[in-house]
């Protein structure tokens, strides 16, 4: 009978979950959890657990949180467990030389990208935002570099034309768990076969900035149903509608010619959408949210809000927002 694997997982959002799901459900035994300090969340801002650290405790894994592992005494406390391998899944903190060699058979990570494309910390968001029709799952052995480590697993998906980072993110995360188990045998009975990535293949996926999520309405339709589509559920792309901040949920390219009208101007308003010119061509709105509302379709937005919206209105521009 083969032996188990003592594994320390290090993750903190949903999307590390359901890779620990999966492993509670395996022969192995995951002897430790890693997962960022609670935050505060919500509107009365209480420190919160993070998902991975919720389900650690309803299996009654101990729960580390330190705020770095730099320090001597983290690494010392981190090499006292023997872990035979780490698995990282969107932990958040960079792991130094001494933890990455501290297990046996040193660190995996997950990544939601095909690499060397989208080394970074916002891969979902970077590849709809760029028109990607492909993304994947990557698992790598990790080294000192940023997503630089050996690929042991690639495993391709496709961006679907309306495809969210949301509905993005649910299907990696699953597709992330499946592709693990077959990695963790491979590295215990020492088939895994790691190949090295094309450096001069990747780019990098910066981390998001709310400020990007502004919509720019002199870029093309085409680009703007992309940012609308890659910045949901965050930080949600927004405008301003005289002077009412609007977050824009849902949105699509429609046909037709926007003629003379300045980028901005809203053409039609009526339950199919809101149409609006772009620098090039016509992006319909499907689903909006004013301050301190719900996300609502354009029909049930219009019955509550039609006085705001009227043919020729313009949206601020993006330097006017």
């Amino acid at each position: 009978m083969k032996s188990k694997l003592n594994i320390i997982f290090a993750g903190t959002p949903e999307f590390a979950v359901a890779p620990l799901r999966a492993l509670l459900a395996t022969k192995h035994t995951v002897c430790a959890v890693y997962t960022q300090p609670d935050r505060p969340a919500g509107r009365g801002r209480k420190l919160t657990a993070s998902p991975v650290k919720q389900l650690a405790l309803e299996h009654g894994i101990p729960v580390h949180q330190p705020a770095s592992l730099k320090s001597a005494e983290e690494q010392a406390r981190l090499q006292g467990l023997q872990a035979d391998l780490m698995v990282v899944v969107a932990y958040g903190l960079i792991l130094p030389p001494p933890v990455l060699e501290a297990p046996r058979l040193g660190c995996v990570n997950i990544h939601a990208s095909l690499l060397p494309r989208w080394r970074g910390a916002a891969p979902l968001q970077r590849a709809i935002l760029a028109g990607d029709t492909e993304t994947g799952i990557t698992i790598m052995q990790m080294d000192a570099g940023l997503d630089t480590g050996a690929m042991l697993a690639r495993v391709s998906c496709p961006i679907l034309p309306d495809d969210t980072t949301q509905t993005l993110h649910d299907r990696l995360a699953a597709l992330g768990a499946q592709t693990l188990l077959p990695v963790l045998e491979q590295l215990e009975n020492g088939t895994a076969q790691a190949t090295k990535q094309d450096d001069s293949l990747a780019c990098y996926a910066a981390k998001i900035d709310k400020a990007e999520a502004v919509i720019d309405w002199s870029r093309p339709a085409v680009e703007l149903e992309r940012k609308v589509r890659a910045f949901n559920p965050w930080p949600v792309a927004r405008s301003q509608l005289g002077e009412t901040p609007l977050h824009v949920w849902a949105a699509r390219v429609v046909a037709g010619d926007a003629g003379q009208q300045s980028p901005g101007t809203i053409l039609s308003a009526g339950k199919e959408g809101i149409d609006v010119a772009t620098g090039s061509g016509i992006l319909r709105l499907l689903q909006l949210q004013v301050p301190g509302g719900r996300p609502m379709p354009v029909a049930d937005f219009l019955n509550a809000h039609r006085d705001w919206v009227t043919t020729g209105i313009l949206f601020k521009p993006k330097n006017g927002s």
